[in-house]
């Protein structure tokens, strides 16, 4: 009780002023908890208010298309965030009437919401005294409790929720919660913790050991795949282009120009004899033109994608359907959307 109440005089004194900190609105507080898994608050700051301004109730992201949804999330990326988002949303409207679940177990049914969301959601919003588990937390309670046990292995899930759940305030877990949090994200990170200042280096283990670089341990990440992609940029004679839908991975859903992934980098002369182009250009005369020398690296966290974009400027066909000027409108990854940005073109833009 002596650490919840130490975590929460700090954060009393200071904590960022977040918009979700202003309320206990159960919509509110899980969507800031869903933009900010994998993102940092500067970065999903803006999404955020977006998203507020955009669908300011959960019957109106219900209502929006799943086209809407990706477009309004487009550039934060794990995009699987904001599919499942939108289908809890729908799941709230349709299925439980609008009323948002108003419990830890309950909220584990909503699609996209693990131990943690849950948690957040079931503290702040419910005061249910359910304890948060994040990468903030595991780092506190690392180095001051001195936890060698892996945080991303199975023991390490079990031993540091446990002991995050004894130590919560159950009287007030949502201020507990977000203090523990906020301390880790503030003082005690990941590189240069402010130890000197710490309000609780005297009783810190990592720091009378001289560990505090050591802990939290992890597992070693799995190995980056690389992969090779070839994106064909259509400009056809009226002035059209090609786009299409993924269907699988974690693109799903969002639009791409047709692409040509290959097990290595490729050059014009193998690109124009792939199956692919041919399908597209057999009827239509075309040119291609590199449009970067350098192949660019777009780097996630499993895989980095080398990739070079393929002008190909062709004679009108039914195939090319897209007008340049409506491309913008379609949700896109952050790799097409970044080439988009720079390719502008007085004829089509």
């Amino acid at each position: 009780m002596i650490f919840s109440k130490q975590l929460t005089y700090w954060y009393l004194h200071n904590k960022r002023n977040l918009p979700w900190r202003a309320t206990t609105n159960p919509y509110t507080i899980w969507l800031s908890e869903i933009i900010l898994q994998q993102t940092r608050v500067d970065q999903g700051m803006s999404y955020y208010f977006k998203f507020i301004e955009n669908f300011p109730t959960v019957f109106d992201l219900a209502a929006a298309s799943e086209e809407q949804v990706l477009k309004l999330w487009q550039g934060l990326g794990y995009y699987s965030r904001a599919r499942n988002l939108h289908f809890s949303a729908k799941y709230i409207v349709d299925e439980l009437h609008g009323e948002f679940p108003a419990t830890y177990k309950e909220l584990l049914e909503l699609k996209g919401v693990g131990d943690y969301t849950a948690s957040a959601i079931a503290s702040i919003c419910f005061n249910e005294p359910t304890a948060v588990v994040d990468g903030n937390v595991y780092r506190v309670l690392a180095r001051y409790f001195g936890i060698d046990t892996t945080t991303n292995s199975s023991a390490g899930i079990k031993i540091f929720k446990q002991l995050a759940q004894e130590l919560i305030d159950e009287k007030n877990p949502g201020t507990h919660n977000q203090a523990i949090m906020e301390f880790g994200a503030l003082m005690c990170k990941p590189s240069n913790p402010d130890c000197g200042i710490c309000p609780l280096n005297s009783s810190c283990f990592a720091l009378s050991k001289n560990k505090v670089k050591a802990l939290p341990v992890k597992e070693k990440k799995a190995k980056i795949k690389t992969r090779h992609f070839n994106y064909l940029v259509i400009q056809s004679s009226d002035q059209k282009t090609k786009i299409v839908k993924r269907e699988t991975g974690i693109w799903r859903n969002l639009y791409e120009f047709p692409l040509i992934e290959t097990s290595d980098i490729i050059d014009e002369k193998q690109l124009i004899e792939h199956k692919i182009y041919k399908e597209l250009f057999c009827d239509s005369a075309a040119t291609v033109v590199l449009f970067d020398e350098e192949v660019l690296v777009h780097k996630l966290t499993h895989q980095h994608i080398h990739t070079k974009f393929w002008v190909v400027t062709a004679t009108a066909s039914e195939h090319f359907s897209i007008p340049w000027n409506t491309v913008k409108k379609y949700p896109v990854p952050a790799l097409i959307d970044n080439f988009l940005n720079r390719y502008k073109s007085d004829s089509f833009f």
